[in-house]
Formats: structure tokens, sequence, C-alpha cells
């Protein structure tokens, strides 16, 4: 594997905007669908590369034009998720999923421990090291910080639809998940819910409780219905309906 071509193997994390002066951090853990040639596709078929098993359709768009809305730091994956998962423990059972949705993983069944090492060394730590030492910085030179994270769902998951445009999940962040939602909901056509599609756990999602739970600052994750996000004009209107719901919040 490490034959391949050194841009194969991106850093694990891109940064934009790292100065920002905004007190919102955005995180995408699930921007990138890009997996390194000698993996093979993990044994999937190519089309399967490009669905919601591999990465969150549309969110890196949003967070990349909300972080220049905003001036916000943002913090991207680099690797598909189907790789090694950003936004689960690495002792969760689907942190590197033999099965995703109703769709088998060949190359990850049975992988043993050093491959998984050797996965979480690579594209893991090296992005949660990153958010780490920024966050670290901020809380030392005083800053103001909330999170956000961004990803999009699939409109059905295992034949059960999904009405919500959005979501907004929260554990210990209420008032920012409230007012996020408060927000969003300025639009009476939208269809927003609190802690949906699923709710935050401990055991099932790292940056909310990690980055922030374990910090005290606050950590939401939003969560947009992907088919919203399939093209530019649906990235560029969310981006802004984020933007416009964030912006009262900003340093208040």
């Amino acid at each position: 594997m490490d034959a391949s071509p050194e841009s194969d193997w991106p850093e694990a994390v891109e940064i934009l905007n790292e100065d920002g002066r905004s007190d919102m951090v955005l995180l995408c853990e699930h921007a990138s669908n890009h997996m390194p040639a000698g993996y093979g596709g993990l044994g999937l078929e190519a089309r399967h590369l490009s669905r919601h098993i591999a990465w969150d359709i549309g969110a890196a768009g949003v967070t990349r034009r909300l972080s220049a809305k905003l001036d916000a730091p943002a913090f991207l994956g680099t690797y598909s998720r189907l790789l090694i998962d950003l936004n689960r423990p690495l002792d969760a059972a689907d942190s590197i999923p033999a099965r995703s949705e109703s769709t088998d993983i060949p190359g990850n069944a049975g992988i043993g421990e050093t491959e998984r090492a050797r996965r979480a060394a690579v594209m893991f730590t090296p992005f949660h090291d990153a958010v780490a030492r920024h966050l670290d910085a901020r809380q030392a030179a005083g800053r103001p910080t909330r999170i956000v994270t961004i990803h999009s769902f699939t409109p059905v998951f295992l034949g059960a639809a999904r009405p919500w445009h959005a979501g907004v999940l929260y554990d210990r962040a209420k008032s920012l998940g409230e007012a996020i939602l408060a927000g969003l909901r300025a639009d009476p056509s939208l269809n927003v819910g609190a802690n949906v599609p699923y709710d935050i756990g401990a055991d099932s999602d790292y940056a909310v409780p990690v980055h922030g739970g374990r910090r005290g600052i606050e950590a939401v994750l939003v969560e947009i219905r992907q088919d919203l996000l399939a093209d530019d004009a649906g990235m560029e209107e969310w981006a802004g309906r984020m933007a416009a719901a964030l912006a009262p919040l900003r340093e208040a």
C-alpha cells in the first residue's frame, strides 16, 4: 500500500481558515470518500464508493461555504469513513464497519489489529490531534469557542423514510442546540427536529462528547438531508441557512 503515490495518501485533515475570528469551530469528519488505490475499494463496486456509506454527501460543500461566511476555522477529514470513521470511538463496533447499512464491506471483514492500528495512526489520530491543538490554543488564549460539526443523512434508511430536512443533535449543549433549531425554524417550510435522525451518545459518537463535553465546550452535530445537498445550489442554500441561524450566536 505504501507504494501508492504520495497524493493518494493525503494528510488526514484539511484545515480551512484556522485563524478565523468566529467563536464557532466547524468539523466535517465525513467530508471525503477518498480511498487509496492499495485498498482496492475494500472489495466494493465503484458505485458504492459514491454512496452515503462512504461519505456524507454535500457536507464538505456546506462546511467550506459556512467557514467563509462565518470567518470560522474548519477541519475536514480526507479519507472515506469506510476505512475508519472519525466520528466513532476506536473501540466502537462500527469504527471500521464490516457492514454499513445493508452492504457488506469485504475489505473490512476480519481485519487484524495491525491494520486497525495503522488506519488509526494514519487517518484518525492526526485529525483529532489537529482539532485538539486548535482547541487548546483557543482555551489558552481565553477565546470563546463553540463546536458545530456538519453531517448529512439519507432520506431513507433500511426502508424507513426520514421526513426531516435537518436535525440538530446535542447532549449537554441544549441552549446552543435549541438556538440553532430556532434559527432554522424561522423558515416555516422546514421540518427540523431535535436529536434526529438519531441521538448523540459517548459510545457511538466522538466529536461532540470528546472535543465538546470533556472540555466543557458547547458542541452540536447538524444533520442535513443529503438530497437537499445534491448540487452547488443546494449546498449554498444550506450554508446560508446555517450562517443565518448561527450569526446571532457569535460571541453572544
